[in-house]
């Protein structure tokens, strides 16, 4: 496999008027170089996020965007995870505002060893399994945050989102000005604290389009066995983020199995599984969930394919 372009540019915003920094065709394989989401500015345990600027706006950096040909709005961007390659040394830190026991915590950081795929937190050592917490297009209204969680898919957080996957963005903009960054060694379910084990890291992947397909959230695809369909969507508390989940869950089943809307919301509640990816109360990012359900032999294919 021939990477045929490096995406370094850095943005920290979500925004139709962000200038490409690269063109790509559909088919094209790319790697992205990406920073920590503090673009690298915590260098030692002796640095918390208390030191931490953030109105310089560095905070979730995302390499490019990157301009797709021929991509328009009411296309999908197709996104193959070939890769997620980190770097030998990750970092947790906790603040005095994010995560449940946020009161009791403070500022503190972590530098933690990364080798032979194995992180070490004290005398604890545990596999990595890098993921990217934030990738998407450009929303086609106000700019959003790369901080922040959307329909275009932005800090989703998303635990599954890493090598051997797929993932599938509304196109809202001309060239959907694809971006990603923010990648995590390994980070559990809801990231509790507010961050997991934050990374530098490089990212392969490949680009692709659907033309002409209605996508409201952001959905990822898994493979082999247990493979699964995950609509990812979010909303200011949990409630209405799995409002949005379902309807969209729902919305593509009936699509392809014909079941009316009762059948497969009933099919939904006895098979599908909502899960949490980021959801470290009192910040103020958004709920941001998944809810996946299994392939069906019958239906594999629960959006048309590149």
């Amino acid at each position: 496999m021939s990477i045929m372009q490096v995406i370094t540019d850095q943005v920290t915003v979500f925004s139709k008027d962000n200038k490409p920094c690269a063109t790509a065709k559909p088919g094209e394989v790319l790697l992205f170089k990406t920073l920590d989401c503090f673009s690298n500015r915590i260098p030692d345990e002796q640095t918390t996020m208390a030191d931490l600027d953030y109105s310089y706006g560095f905070a979730n950096p995302a390499a490019g965007p990157v301009y797709i040909e021929g991509a328009e709005p009411g296309d999908v961007l197709v996104v193959d995870i070939f890769d997620v390659e980190v770097a030998d040394e990750g970092t947790i830190a906790t603040d005095d505002h994010c995560g449940p026991l946020f009161e009791t915590t403070g500022y503190r950081t972590k530098k933690i060893p990364i080798k032979d795929g194995m992180a070490t937190f004290n005398e604890v050592s545990f596999p990595i399994d890098p993921m990217i917490g934030v990738i998407g297009t450009a929303p086609s209204g106000p700019d959003v945050i790369d901080g922040f969680v959307g329909s275009h898919g932005g800090n989703m957080d998303n635990k599954k989102i890493t090598k051997g996957t797929r993932l599938y963005f509304p196109v809202r903009v001309p060239g959907a000005l694809l971006q990603m960054g923010d990648v995590h060694a390994t980070m559990g379910d809801a990231e509790l604290c507010g961050t997991g084990i934050e990374i530098p890291a490089e990212i392969t992947c490949r680009v692709q389009l659907v033309k002409d397909f209605e996508l409201n959230w952001p959905v990822l695809e898994t493979f082999g066995e247990g493979g699964k369909w995950y609509v990812n969507s979010c909303g200011e508390h949990y409630e209405q983020a799995l409002m949005n989940g379902s309807k969209e869950l729902q919305r593509l089943l009936m699509r392809v199995t014909g079941w009316d809307a009762v059948e497969t919301y009933m099919y939904m509640s006895v098979q599908s599984d909502v899960e949490v990816n980021q959801g470290c109360e009192p910040c103020e990012v958004d709920v941001s969930l998944r809810i996946g359900t299994p392939k069906l032999p019958q239906f594999p294919v629960l959006i048309p394919q590149p």
